[in-house]
């Protein structure tokens, strides 16, 4: 056993006996049937906690867990996030997603413990070249740190949030390697890359509900062992697997702009421009990283995701929460607005309401919008509708109406917002449909609409039946934008 994994033992084998001690909350023995104050006051302040808000995270958060169910991430875990005091958080936080359905293939590194053991290693672009004699180090060391986090997976005092759950932690021969041979002029020696990926070997594995190790090591049909890049091959799994996403453990919680802000969202040709300006002899951790995910991209993974092993619950927020916590790279929403469908009417319900409720919106019917579903335009990120508007012609101009965003989604950093590309939409679907005008009434959200083009208009300016039908007491402004299309 290590020293770090006996210490993490040591450490929740003491939180266990301590949450086994008795304690009736008095300092003295209480006669039988007698209740002690103390203990009540406890219950009486635990139950007035105020959970509102963690139950409004977990509402917010089922769409996620229903999405990630039975989906396949594969996961890649540095050896410098082995080696960081987060660890035992993040296994935990891999856990749940293990709990919640998620099928999950972890890929460790080991390059810090193996450069504390062969300090004279050589590199070229960023791969290690491994001599014969450096092999018994090699195996050695991911030997040792396969069973720590066999070991931390494995935990299941009362006081541990892996307790009750028997998470089976699978490893073997998944991988066939073949050498990497003479790069450019240098011979890689016994640094190889993957050959095969045994897909349904892992599958297996994973149809039993367990979790698969893979350490950065290959085999070829003759018995040699070859040490593989770890980050080139997480993402070699992923694309055997097509997994639905590979996440990516790094020491930065996000890629930033030039202003030092988040990217919650890159395509890939964003961060090819990334990695390309940072490119110069630059084989850290981080780049290499970049490098691995460029790789799944191109290999046709949909989502990929860097989030931070030093940030306690990174993992978590990037999966389960609008915002995310990391950068997620994966193609422009190009489609992120589309025609509503019948199906879409429970969810455009759940969007408007709490407008309607505040007075924004003027309230639907259930049966309303079903008659109507033909006029809306949907916001869909990832199968969930997050925003909506509808258009409604009148000859030469048109109503852009109910137009709704989720609280979640509002304050999200992509450029054009949801609200703009949905206001996009509209302008195009009325453009189309031989207006060239669009109008809106609002009470609340004029200076948004300002922003956006429109400016203030007289009742008058309406067409004569909406004019017949304006409510003088709800007293709207009216707006209106001149549609400038063009063909060219």
């Amino acid at each position: 056993m290590t020293d770090i994994t006996e210490r993490c033992l040591n450490r929740q084998n003491r939180a266990g006996r301590l949450a086994k001690r008795p304690f009736s909350g008095c300092d003295f023995p209480l006669p039988a049937g007698v209740e002690c104050a103390a203990r009540d006051n406890r219950q009486e302040k635990k139950s007035a906690v105020d959970t509102s808000g963690y139950a409004q995270w977990f509402r917010d958060s089922t769409p996620y867990i229903s999405m990630h169910r039975n989906k396949t991430f594969v996961v890649l875990l540095d050896g410098a996030a082995l080696a960081h005091p987060n660890l035992i958080n993040i296994v935990h936080d891999l856990a749940l997603v293990s709990v919640l359905g998620a099928r999950l293939v972890l890929v460790h590194g080991a390059r810090p413990q193996i450069d504390a053991q062969l300090p004279d290693s050589t590199f070229h672009d960023g791969r290690r070249i491994t001599q014969e004699s450096d092999l018994t180090t090699l195996l050695g060391t991911f030997g040792e740190l396969r069973t720590h986090i066999e070991a931390l997976f494995s935990t299941g005092l009362p006081t541990s949030p892996l307790r009750q759950s028997d998470i089976a932690v699978v490893s073997g021969n998944f991988v066939t390697a073949q050498p990497l041979g003479v790069v450019d002029g240098v011979d890689h020696l016994l640094t190889g890359r993957a050959r095969k990926i045994h897909r349904k070997r892992i599958n297996g594995a994973l149809d039993s509900g367990a979790l698969v190790l893979l350490s950065p090591l290959g085999y070829s049909p003759s018995g040699q062992v070859f040490n593989l890049p770890a980050a080139e091959l997480a993402a070699d799994v992923a694309i055997a697997l097509n997994a639905e996403k590979f996440i990516v453990f790094n020491a930065e919680h996000a890629l930033t702009d030039a202003k030092g802000e988040r990217r919650s969202v890159l395509s890939p040709a964003d961060l090819d421009a990334h990695i390309s300006a940072k490119e110069d002899a630059d084989t850290s951790g981080n780049q290499l990283h970049l490098r691995a995910v460029m790789r799944a991209c191109r290999g046709g993974i949909r989502s990929c995701q860097l989030v931070s092993y030093v940030e306690d619950g990174a993992l978590l927020a990037e999966l389960y929460t609008a915002q995310g916590h990391g950068t997620q790279v994966r193609e422009n929403y190009a489609g992120l607005v589309r025609p509503a469908t019948p199906e879409d009417v429970a969810s455009i319900v759940e969007v408007i309401r709490p407008l309607e409720e505040a007075g924004v919106l003027v309230r639907r019917s259930r049966d309303r919008l079903e008659r109507e579903i033909g006029q809306f335009l949907v916001a869909d990120i990832d199968n969930n509708v997050v925003g909506c508007c509808a258009i409604y012609p009148f000859g030469t101009v048109a109503e852009l109406a109910c137009v709704a965003v989720h609280p979640s989604y509002r304050d999200l950093d992509r450029n054009p917002g949801i609200g703009a590309r949905l206001l996009a939409a509209a302008e195009q679907a009325a453009a189309a449909s031989g207006a060239t005008e669009l109008f809106a009434l609002t009470t609340q959200t004029r200076d948004w609409f300002i922003e956006n083009g429109f400016a203030d208009a007289a009742t008058e300016a309406l067409p004569a039946p909406k004019q017949a039908l304006y409510n003088y007491q709800r007293n709207a402004k009216v707006m209106i934008k001149s549609l400038d299309w063009n063909d060219d």
